[in-house]
C-alpha cells in the first residue's frame, strides 16, 4: 500500500427523520441566511422542502430558495444561482436531492465566496479554488456520493464540455442522510445509482499499484454489497434496508475511503462525460457503457488484476489468469445489462451507432483535441480513446 493523505470532514447524520435535524447543523456550522437549491420538484411534492422551510422558519433562519436543476447539472444555472445567493446575501447553500443538485450548490458557494471570478475558471482548471462558502446536503438520491466527496461535476452548455473539479472545498459541512427520502425513486433511477456507486469504488480498484491488502477488501465488500441490495432495492423501493445499504455505501464509495494507498483511474467516468455533454445521456448509463469497452481495450495490461476482481467479487475460481479476467469484465456486464437493465453499448441507449466522426468529436473532447491524457491504468490519448469508443459503438 501506498503512503497517503486522509481527510473526510463532513458530518453525518443518519436514519429515519434525519433531515428534523437540518436547521440545528446550519446553525452549528455558522449559517443564518439559507440559500437552498433542489431539483425538479420532487422535493416539493414529497413535502420535504415545506418541512425544511418550516425548520428554519422557526429558527428565524431568513432563506430564499433555486429549484430547476437537472441531471448533467448546468453551469448556466449555477451561475443563475451565484446571482440570485448574492443578491440574497446568504452565507449558508443547503442542496436537497442528488448528486446533480450537490455539486450546483457547490458551485453556487465557490461562486458566492469569489464574485468576481467566472466559476468555468474553477472547472477548466485556469484557476484553483482557494475560498468558499458553507454548504450542507439533505440527500434524496443514494448514487453520486457528493454529500462527502471532494468533487463536483458541471456541463458547460455553452461548449457542450462535462468536467468536474477536485478540492477539499468541495467537501459539505454536513449531509443529513434518510433511506426514506429515496422511497420514490423510478426504477431506472435507482438503477443508475446503483451503477454510479459500483463505479465509484471499482475506478479505484483498477490499478497497477501492487498489494493485495486491506484496501481491497472494503472494496470487494461494497461492491458486493452494492449489488446485492441493488437487486433487492429494485424488487422494492420501500424496503428500508436495500435502500440505507445503498445511501451509506454511496457516500463511502465516494470519500475515497475504497481507494486509500493506490493511485486511481476514472477512465470510465473521463469517457462517460463526453457521452453525458453531447448526449445528455443519464451519468450511470453512460458508465455501464464505457467501463465494458474500456476494460476490454485495456485488461492485458495487467490481467492478473482483472482475475483477482473476478475471483473476489464473482467468484471465478477456474481457467487462466486472462480466462478468469475476461469473465469478470463479462460478468459485470451481464449484472448492468441484465440486472440493473442499463445499456452497455450505445445501441443499447438513446444514442443509436454513431457515425466516426461523432466518435472523433467525443475522443478529441476527452483529451483536449490530442493534447493530454486521461486516467492512470493505461494513460488514454486520442487513439486509444478512439478505440474504445469505437468498441462501445455497437
Amino acid at each position: 500500500m501506498q503512503s497517503f493523505e486522509y481527510y473526510s470532514p463532513t458530518e453525518i447524520v443518519f436514519g429515519k427523520g434525519a433531515e428534523s435535524k437540518t436547521a440545528d447543523k446550519i446553525m452549528k456550522h455558522g449559517g443564518s441566511r439559507v440559500f437552498i437549491v433542489y431539483g425538479g420538484g420532487s422535493v416539493v411534492r414529497s413535502g420535504l422542502l415545506g418541512r425544511l422551510q418550516n425548520q428554519l422558519e422557526a429558527a428565524g433562519m431568513p432563506y430564499d430558495s433555486m429549484g430547476g436543476v437537472q441531471p448533467n447539472p448546468l453551469m448556466s444555472k449555477a451561475r443563475e444561482g451565484i446571482q440570485q445567493a448574492l443578491d440574497f446575501k446568504a452565507d449558508f447553500i443547503l442542496g436537497v436531492g442528488g448528486g446533480s443538485v450537490l455539486d450546483t450548490a457547490k458551485a453556487i458557494a465557490h461562486g458566492i465566496a469569489t464574485p468576481d471570478v467566472d466559476i468555468w475558471e474553477y472547472w477548466s482548471g485556469r484557476q484553483p479554488i482557494t475560498k468558499t462558502t458553507p454548504v450542507g446536503a439533505v440527500l434524496t438520491i443514494s448514487a453520486a456520493g457528493s454529500e462527502t466527496s471532494n468533487s463536483a461535476v458541471l456541463t458547460n452548455d455553452e461548449i457542450g464540455k462535462k468536467c468536474g473539479t477536485n478540492t477539499d472545498l468541495n467537501r459539505p459541512k454536513f449531509a443529513i442522510m434518510n433511506p426514506e427520502l429515496t422511497y420514490t425513486l423510478p426504477p431506472y433511477q435507482i438503477a443508475c445509482g446503483t451503477a454510479d456507486i459500483i463505479m465509484h469504488t471499482l475506478e479505484r480498484y483498477m490499478t497497477h499499484t501492487e498489494g493485495n491488502n486491506f484496501t481491497d477488501r472494503v472494496a470487494e465488500e461494497l461492491i458486493k454489497n452494492v449489488m446485492k441490495f441493488g437487486r433487492k432495492a429494485l424488487a422494492n423501493r420501500k424496503d428500508y434496508e436495500a435502500m440505507s445499504e445503498l445511501m451509506w455505501c454511496g457516500s463511502v464509495s465516494h470519500t475515497g475511503f475504497t481507494g486509500l494507498g493506490r493511485t486511481m483511474d476514472f477512465a470510465a467516468h473521463k469517457l462517460g462525460h463526453e457521452l453525458s455533454g453531447k448526449f445528455n445521456i443519464t451519468h450511470g448509463a453512460s458508465l455501464t457503457i464505457m467501463w465494458p469497452a474500456w476494460a476490454k481495450h485495456v485488461y492485458m495490461d495487467r490481467p492478473e488484476r482483472f482475475a483477482q476482481y473476478a475471483e473476489k467479487v464473482w467468484g471465478v475460481n477456474s481457467g487462466t489468469v486472462e480466462e478468469r479476467a475476461r469473465a469478470g469484465i463479462r460478468m459485470n456486464e451481464e449484472f448492468f445489462k441484465k440486472e440493473l437493465g442499463l445499456p452497455t453499448c450505445f445501441s443499447e441507449s438513446e444514442i443509436g451507432v454513431q457515425d466516426e466522426s461523432v466518435l472523433e468529436y467525443l475522443a478529441n473532447m476527452c483529451t483536449a483535441n490530442g493534447t493530454k491524457k486521461v486516467a492512470t491504468f493505461r494513460p488514454i490519448d486520442y487513439e486509444n480513446a478512439l478505440a474504445i469508443y469505437k468498441l462501445a459503438n455497437r
